[in-house]
């Protein structure tokens, strides 16, 4: 399984290395449209190869997905801990009822009731 990875691995970046070769072109990239950068006297323009471009929206994509995909999740961890923190308070409940049932009974019989 482990090979199998590598091997993905190295396709994939055979694959984006290929890319950024086929797309070393220049592109200027605008903070603002052009009539809105005139309006407010503010025009910040950068040039970049275009792979970086690609790849920067991937990743900004990616980043963007699984910030909202933990926003939306959040409500299922919010459960999963109050349940988690009940079982933990029904399980020292049950050690206490399980200790004061036990307290009139002979030691061995309390141990072997406990194991099992």
């Amino acid at each position: 399984m482990r090979y199998i990875r590598y091997a993905f691995l190295a396709a994939l970046a055979v694959v984006l290395i290929c890319v950024a070769l086929a797309n070393r072109g220049l592109v200027t990239l605008q903070l603002l449209p052009a009539d809105v950068s005139a309006l407010l006297g503010f025009q910040e323009t950068i040039s970049l190869p275009l792979f970086l471009v690609i790849f920067g929206g991937i990743a900004a994509g990616l980043l963007i997905g699984f910030i909202w995909e933990w926003l939306r999740e959040h409500k299922h961890r919010a459960e999963a801990a109050r349940r988690q923190s009940e079982v933990k308070q029904l399980q020292r409940e049950l050690r206490r009822v399980k200790g004061e049932r036990d307290k009139d009974k002979d030691e061995v019989l309390a141990l072997l009731d406990q194991a099992s």
